[in-house]
This record gives structure tokens, sequence and C-alpha cells, in this order.
């Protein structure tokens, strides 16, 4: 499950770097999106650390991928914002918590391993 939840969060992280190619602009702004890539590669960065067993990266990179996420709430409630970036919106901040959950699940041991 930690694994995978990197992978997702990774993936998140890679969605992120590319809003600023993705946006017309005004939803999200370009200074949104512009930060939203800043918090991607960041991310990216912590990923790979969290990948090679740096437990220490596991609090940055959880702190990061709620911050991107809590930046899409506002598509929710502005007016005028696409459907589909609603829907995109949506998609991104449930990934957000399944990822953050995963890497946070303990590891079980194999029943009977040694």
């Amino acid at each position: 499950m930690y694994r995978f939840g990197l992978m997702l969060l990774g993936l998140l992280a890679l969605v992120d770097v590319a809003t600023p190619l993705t946006t017309d602009g005004e939803h999200p702004p370009m200074s949104i999106a512009i930060g939203s890539a800043v918090v991607g590669v960041i991310s990216l960065v912590l990923v790979g650390f969290a990948w090679r067993g740096r437990r220490w990266a596991l609090a940055p990179l959880i702190t990061l991928r709620l911050a991107s996420a809590l930046l899409t709430v506002p598509a929710f409630f502005a007016d005028g914002v696409p459907t589909a970036a609603v829907v995109a919106a949506g998609f991104g901040v449930a990934a957000t918590v399944v990822g953050v959950i995963a890497v946070l699940l303990p590891k079980r041991e194999l029943a009977g391993a040694r």
C-alpha cells in the first residue's frame, strides 16, 4: 500500500506540474497554476526520497499534497468554473485522500512469515 500511495501522490504531483500548460489563465488563474507547478516539483522530489525509504520525506510530502488539494476547493464554489474542472478537482481531492491514507497505513506482516 505504501508504494501505491507514493505512486498516486507522484501522479498527482505530475498533474500539478502540468497545470500551467492546461489552464486558460482564468480557471485556475495563472498565479495559482504556477504555484501548483512548484508544489508539484517539490512533491516529486519528496516522492523520490520516500520511495528510497527516507521516512522524513513523508510529513512534508503529505503536507504539500493536502495543500494542493485544498487549493482546488474554490473550484466547487466559484462561479463560472467549467464542469470538467470541478470534476477534475473532485477526483484530485479524493485521490489525495486515498494516497495519504495508503502511505500512512502500517505495514502488515504476512501471517506466519518470520
